[in-house]
């Protein structure tokens, strides 16, 4: 690194998280914690007669629960009093933790609600529904999280609020029901005390639990059980606490869960008049398990996981793009306590365990204490080899060991230190890193995150050869400083990065080194009154600046952009970019850009969203300055409670001088008929068509590409972890090389089969 010490910057703020305070953007840092006895307090009796969850809450044994209410509405209104009336019952009992949701509404014939696969959540907030957060070890830093709709529909995740993420990846196996009637619709939730983590012992405890109602009508009125200050963005700090809590045990908590998946893929022998050769059925056994050792530590183990992507990942445009797409994990051993990986630089990503042989984790919190470690057996290495100008990536097929360790130390109420290691070694291979981090909340408003990472690595003969590595050890170090102030009416952030030119995180997602780079921005955010015409407008101005290592300029950009949210659930963006970049020793100047986004939903039936972007841009693959077209329009339609149609389309323009260079359209269609809670069929689509001028390229290319991507999956889950899979895939591809044009050819075609059964012992 060049300089040790950090100049500051600040990344303009997503106004929808800032006025969100269970859904927050990546980095958001909380805020000073409100004292505990201006907190509402509640004490929960045990429920004297068993409870069967049903979505009727007439059982006896909710005789002794916390009534609580849910009375105030934080958004659009400011902690005032809300359009509905919802009241939330608490109780428990040895194995269960039970709530009962009261929600009434004026007009029951408008309520949203809609069957769907559990954690589709873009959908789900589209729905009414209700939201309950466990803070069991009453610390303010993580909650469970859970969400119903008046269906019955669930989502679970993460709220980690020292991260800002908020991780719906993470399952547990619980209960709820839903019921809409005459006067609102009455909701019924079980949570087994097995699934959560909470203090050792049989005394009495309190947890934090916050409470809430998504009311969507012309704006989304969100309500909540708390007052939530707007200049004070720790939400587990502020809501209710319920106490009488007495005598859970966690029991065995031993889950064990068999898969087996049987696959059979058929390919194209020659392209494109060579017939489908029908492949060999594979069948696959796994086994993961996973044991509860104590309330607050768990172990998972896997060994031959099954780690078959059922969903098919996002559909992307990468055709001028410098450096490596992020594609989020979904796949069930990696996504356990994952936030406990979390840090101010990604130096943990797991989808980077390609193939894994068996994988054992152990996760927990002791006091104040967290730890996380994880270790995998890979048979195959993936590397990501970052620089200043852009990244490649490499399979090498190898076996190597991984191994993660992860320790934060609670520092009072408010603020951590931590340690995190990261390594991976194979034959005459290692990447090894190493480091600090630290978080520090100053006051409501203001806190600090810091991390500095060492990492030493060594690249076998034929990596460093094909990739134009040194084939001796390199070391290198990584700085991450980021100051935020985030208030009611002013949000500003100072943040620095320093990464030398030969540092690696090859269990991480790094995608970009040799840089030291500033960014600096500031955010006023004005507040509409309940029935005016705006609910909310952000005003903003960012800039960035990186060098390399060198001290040569390579980027700097400056934005001005305002964000409005508005009635029908309205959000437009308009806004300027000016940017300087510096690509293979040319330097293009005043790269000009004006971008807006658009999103409407005015019922519960459809939802509509455009991004566009028109300008000035480079052209990566000529290394020429280019004019730039994106359009990205989407649509989601719910027919009925049962069927959810989704259509994207994705456009991308380059042009010079008014002859086309590239264009690319990537179209997705996804159709969903849901039967009921458990069971599903869905059919996706992807077709992805891509057309250059050979004469503005500078290497020869194909005229035309097109590829066509199939998926038919029909899915039934007991729970989470109790599913049957049963799905169809093909690949099609055509072909224009200026010589001859072929038409679209499948090249392959996959049948499988999975079944998978939790046992919880």
């Amino acid at each position: 690194m060049r300089r040790s010490i950090a100049a500051l910057a600040l990344v303009p703020w997503l106004g929808i998280a800032a006025s969100t305070p269970s859904l927050r953007a990546q980095g958001e840092a909380p805020a000073a914690p409100t004292p505990a006895a201006e907190r509402r307090l509640y004490t929960a009796g045990r429920a004297t007669t068993p409870i069967e969850v049903n979505g009727v809450l007439d059982e006896a044994g909710w005789s002794a629960a916390a009534r609580i209410p849910v009375d105030v509405e934080w958004f659009p209104g400011d902690n005032i009093a809300p359009p509905v009336e919802t009241v939330v019952l608490f109780t428990y009992d040895d194995d269960n933790i039970y709530l009962g949701f009261e929600a009434s509404d004026p007009e029951p014939g408008r309520i949203r609600a809609h069957l769907m696969d559990r954690d589709q959540i873009s959908t789900f907030v589209q729905d009414d529904h209700v939201l309950f957060q466990f803070d069991t070890f009453d610390d303010e830093r993580r909650a469970f999280q859970f969400r119903v709709n008046p269906l019955g529909i669930q989502a679970d995740a993460i709220f980690s609020q020292a991260e800002g993420v908020e991780d719906f990846s993470w399952d547990i196996i619980w209960e709820s029901a839903g019921r809409i009637h005459e006067s609102g619709y009455t909701i019924e939730v079980a949570v087994p005390v097995n699934q959560l983590r909470f203090p050792a012992g049989s005394d009495v405890q309190t947890w934090g639990l916050d409470l809430g109602r998504s009311w969507p009508r012309d704006s989304r009125h969100r309500i909540s059980a708390a007052r939530i200050d707007r200049n004070n963005g720790c939400l587990l700090c502020q809501v209710p606490r319920v106490t009488g809590i007495a005598g859970l045990e966690p029991g065995r908590n031993l889950e064990i869960d068999p898969t087996v998946t049987a696959t059979r893929t058929d390919r194209l022998a020659s392209f494109p008049d060579g017939g489908l050769e029908e492949g060999d059925a594979d069948y696959d056994p796994g086994l993961s398990l996973r044991w509860g050792v104590t309330p607050d530590l768990t172990l998972n183990a896997t060994i031959n996981p099954d780690f078959s992507q059922i969903e098919a990942d996002a559909a992307q445009l990468e055709v001028n793009e410098r450096f490596a797409l992020f594609f989020p994990e979904k796949r069930p051993f990696f996504l356990e306590a994952i936030d406990f990986f979390s840090t101010p630089l990604q130096a943990v990503f797991t989808r980077t365990v390609a193939d894994p042989e068996w994988g054992v984790k152990l996760t927990g919190k002791l006091g104040g204490h967290a730890l996380g470690l994880f270790a995998t057996q890979d048979e195959v290495n993936s590397l990501l080899i970052p620089s200043n100008q852009g990244s490649r990536s490499i399979f090498v097929e190898e076996q190597v060991l991984g191994s993660v360790l992860r320790y934060r130390r609670d520092l009072g109420r408010s603020s951590s230190i931590g340690a995190l290691y990261a390594g991976r070694e194979g034959d005459e291979y290692h990447n090894r890193v190493a480091g600090l981090d630290a978080f520090v909340r100053f006051s409501g408003t203001d806190t600090l995150a810091a991390q500095y990472l060492s990492s030493r690595t060594l690249y076998s003969d034929e990596v460093a050869e094909a990739l134009a590595q040194s084939d001796e050890e390199i070391d290198g170090g990584a700085l991450e400083l980021s100051y935020q102030h985030t208030a009611r009416d002013w949000l500003w952030n100072l943040a620095y990065r320093d990464r030398d030119r030969q540092f690696r995180a090859d269990s991480g997602f790094v995608p970009r080194v040799d840089i030291e780079e500033v960014e600096a921005g500031l955010t006023r955010r004005l507040w509409g009154e309940p029935d005016s015409w705006y609910n909310q407008i952000d005003l903003r101005v960012s800039a960035t600046r990186t060098d390399d290592q060198e001290g040569l300029r390579t980027d700097e950009e400056f934005q001005l952009d305002a964000l409005y949210f508005g009635p029908k659930q309205s959000v437009v963006q308009v806004g300027v970019q000016r940017n300087e970049r510096l690509f293979q020793g040319v330097r293009y100047e005043g790269l000009e850009t004006l971008f807006g986004f658009f999103e409407f939903q005015p019922s519960g039936v459809a939802k509509a969203t455009l991004f566009a972007r028109d300008g000035e841009a480079v052209d990566v693959n000529n290394n020429q300055r280019a004019d730039e077209l994106l359009l990205n329009p989407t649509l989601e339609l719910k027919l009925g409670r049962h069927v959810n149609l989704g259509l994207d389309h994705f456009l991308q323009r380059l042009e010079r001088r008014g002859d086309e260079i590239l264009t690319a359209n990537l179209s997705q269609l996804r159709l969903v008929y849901n039967f009921n809670p458990r069971m599903f069929v869905r059919g996706i689509l992807q077709h992805l068509a891509v057309d250059r001028d050979p004469e503005q390229w500078r290497l020869p290319v194909d005229v035309e590409t097109e590829t066509f991507f199939t998926q038919l999956l029909f899915s039934y889950k007991v729970n989470p972890l109790t599913v049957l899979f049963v799905g169809y895939a093909d690949n099609r591809l055509g072909l224009n090389d200026g010589l001859q044009d072929f038409s679209l050819t499948r090249t392959d075609r996959t049948v499988f089969v999975k079944i998978g059964y939790a046992f919880l012992l």
